[in-house]
């Protein structure tokens, strides 16, 4: 029992430091237990997803499928320090996240100012010559399109619980609630509407040497001790294998039915089986 309790101890621990990086106790305290009114009740669908360990896919998803729309991708590579911080980046995203879903509502209207102040500061241009800036409204939109479907498709498959239909659209409706104060002017409400939305993105969107570099990295080349490689290498196929089809080549990613099916999808049931019971207290 002794060795159970050091091996879940060391694994939330490296979780822990990645994620919520310095002092994750006061971050959970100024978060979880202020005091103040919520945006999401307790055992909302966006509680749900957003508590589950199965973001850790759909976050790894979401990253190479807003990758594909190339002003997208310049602001990123341009303005983002991803190569030398990556855990940073990533930190910032998982506080913005919880922030707005479980800190109070003074908290979540905080984080949202401090992106929408960061979003001034990057603009530019791509390299095909079109002027970007990360608080033009479609963009906004595409971001957001990328996460809601990538948040939702990785719950539905390694999530603890999957989301009933009408629980999927909850989720959606909830999600648009931040996704306007950041400045998206008709996020989806419903998964139909989502479905749609992303079709209409498409003839924007395709893969660029940026993309593609990105990928590797992201996939292939993360900064991790060889102990924890493993596990994250399962959770990084998984994300792949989640993308659709269509994103495969535009990414220079494979596409391997057969062994995603009998491989990848256990192997990510594993990692995230794993992730969720080392961040359970015993």
């Amino acid at each position: 029992m002794f060795l159970v309790g050091e091996t879940r101890a060391w694994l939330a621990d490296q979780i822990r430091s990645r994620v919520v990086g310095d002092d994750p106790a006061a971050k959970n305290a100024e978060i979880f237990h202020a005091p103040g009114p919520r945006l999401f009740a307790a055992g909302s669908p966006i509680r749900t997803v957003h508590g589950d360990a199965a973001m850790f896919i759909g976050g790894l998803r979401a990253l190479l499928l807003q990758s594909l729309h190339p002003l997208a991708m310049a602001g990123v590579a341009e303005h983002s320090d991803y190569r030398a911080d990556p855990w940073g980046r990533l930190q910032r995203t998982a506080d913005f996240l919880a922030a707005t879903t479980f800190g109070s509502i003074e908290t979540a209207e905080r984080a949202v100012a401090i992106v929408r102040r960061v979003h001034e500061r990057v603009s530019g241009v791509a390299p095909d010559g079109r002027p970007y800036s990360a608080n033009d409204p479609h963009l906004l939109h595409w971001v957001h399109l990328a996460e809601a479907d990538s948040f939702l498709s990785a719950h539905q498959r390694y999530g603890r619980r999957p989301l009933t239909a009408a629980e999927q659209d909850r989720y959606l409706s909830e999600s648009a609630v931040i996704a306007r104060r950041l400045g998206v002017e008709q996020p989806p409400l419903t998964v139909r509407m989502l479905r749609s939305q992303l079709a209409e993105f498409r003839p924007e969107l395709r893969g660029t040497r940026e993309a593609r570099e990105a990928a590797r990295f992201l996939l292939i080349e993360p900064p991790l001790p060889l102990t924890a490689r493993p596990a994250y290498l399962a959770l990084a196929a998984a994300s792949v294998a989640l993308l659709p089809v269509w994103t495969r080549w535009p990414l220079r990613l494979p596409f391997l039915p057969i062994s995603e099916r009998l491989l990848v999808g256990p192997a990510g049931d594993v990692v995230t089986g794993m992730i969720r019971w080392s961040m359970t207290s015993p």
